[in-house]
């Protein structure tokens, strides 16, 4: 019996890491879980920069700082789709990590040399996120050149995984560097890290890549790619509820900062530890994502429920100790909501809209932050951090009821059914559309 069992116990692990079985794939995750590691310090870093050193603990400056950063793929990222869809995914990304190397080093050495203002902190930061408006959604599409499309849905989990891990190990490691080494050095060696970034993409074999459709420069492309959106009614709903997530929801540097120094009064070295703490829980949700063979969107709409939950919780929570317990589910259920979002939109689009399509995703969800940040900051500022977490609550409660009401009015499907399918085995031969689509085993 036991020998039996053996081959069944090792079975979810292959499944659940299958797309690092390519090469390219190991060679880009690797790469970026380095530069992420330097992302995530980087931004943990210019967060305390702005808040306690270049202002008196302003939630609106780094609200500010945050919607600098976030703010051009809300203008810039619609319209780069029609780009991905032409141009190489490698390219774009080469020349953009390349871009944010640069603006990086620029910032850690103005600190370090004691230049460093709060108008050239935005100045920086807005120069990121137009080269981020780029970076994201060739990114996102990129993933389908590695693996080819039935490893998709592992992949994005993979993806996601990193990025956490990265969240994880990033935000503690600059808490630590900040207080041994200080601001300006901390910021200077996360910049660095984007060199693994460059370096993994100049390595990639070509040969293997898996063929995707590219269009030839045309006009009327940015329509075209409206036009499929506006056709497919189970997409726009999925765009709507990441846009609620982006904008109420992502706001962590918000959450974390001012729950650690102004209602826990706690330092540098906790409050990376604090914002680690989310990604202990954003990391399960990946491993979920990355288990799974089929993006649903029951799984969506649970997700967003899961995000009221762990906010609220962790809004309330009494202690510290309470919230880092109680924060992790908010990690959860938000990378459990955009990577399975992410998972659906690639499977099911065609390949010749999935660059204008993932434009859009990318605009919405990254975009979504500078819409929400200030409000956000002006919460924290004007009725405590608490009920700035409570915002994130908010956000999560109303796209769910935006997926269920779409679910009961499209499809009659309740929202107990819709709930109880996304817990529900489904098998990996099922026909894709109609799963996606339907949720459940039954037509709609």
């Amino acid at each position: 019996m036991s020998a039996r069992r053996k081959p069944e116990s090792k079975k979810p692990r292959r499944e659940t890491f299958r797309a690092l079985a390519v090469r390219n794939f190991r060679l880009w995750i690797i790469g970026a879980l380095i530069a992420n590691i330097g992302s995530w310090a980087q931004r943990t870093a210019q967060d305390w920069l702005v808040l306690t050193e270049l202002t008196d603990n302003d939630a609106v400056a780094v609200g500010i700082s945050l919607s600098l950063q976030f703010g051009p793929i809300l203008v810039l990222g619609p319209f780069v789709g029609p780009l991905v869809d032409r141009v190489s995914g490698r390219a774009i990304i080469l020349t953009t990590t390349l871009v944010e190397l640069t603006l990086g080093l620029i910032l850690g050495v103005a600190v370090v040399m004691g230049v460093a203002t709060l108008p050239l902190v935005y100045a920086l930061a807005l120069g990121l996120g137009i080269s981020q408006a780029f970076e994201a959604p060739a990114r996102m599409a990129f993933v389908s050149e590695l693996v080819g499309t039935g490893n998709i849905p592992n992949a994005i989990g993979m993806n996601s995984m990193m990025f956490n891990t990265s969240r994880l190990v990033g935000p503690a490691l600059a808490g630590l560097s900040i207080t041994t080494l200080g601001t300006g050095w901390t910021l200077t060696f996360s910049a660095a890290c984007y060199a693994a970034a460059v370096v993994a993409v100049a390595l990639l074999r070509q040969a293997e890549f898996h063929p995707v459709s590219k269009v030839a420069k045309a006009k009327g492309q940015f329509g075209e790619g409206l036009a499929y959106i506006r056709s497919r009614p189970d997409i726009v709903v999925v765009l709507v509820m990441a846009l609620i997530v982006g904008a109420l929801v992502f706001n962590f540097g918000i959450f974390s900062a001012t729950m650690a120094v102004v209602e826990f009064g706690l330092g540098a070295h906790d409050y990376g530890f604090m914002t680690s703490a989310l990604a202990v829980g954003s990391i399960a949700g990946a491993l979920l994502v990355a288990r799974s063979r089929r993006p649903r969107l029951s799984v969506i709409v649970v997700a967003a429920l899961t995000i009221a939950v762990g906010a609220g919780l962790a809004a309330i929570a009494p202690t510290v100790t309470m919230f880092i317990v109680l924060y992790p589910i908010l990690g959860l259920g938000a990378i459990l909501m955009v990577a399975t979002s992410n998972s659906y939109l690639q499977v099911s689009t065609d390949d010749k809209f999935r660059g204008r399509v993932m434009a859009i995703f990318s605009t919405v969800v990254i975009g979504g932050t500078p819409l929400g940040s200030p409000l956000t900051g002006f919460v924290a500022n004007n009725f405590g951090p608490r009920w700035a977490v409570g915002v994130a609550a908010v956000g999560g409660l109303l796209a769910a009821l935006i997926g269920l009401i779409w679910m009961r009015t499209s499809h009659n499907i309740s929202s107990s059914e819709t709930i109880r399918s996304a817990f529900r085995h489904t098998p990996s031969n099922e026909d894709t559309a109609t799963q996606l689509i339907t949720i459940t085993h039954r037509a709609p």
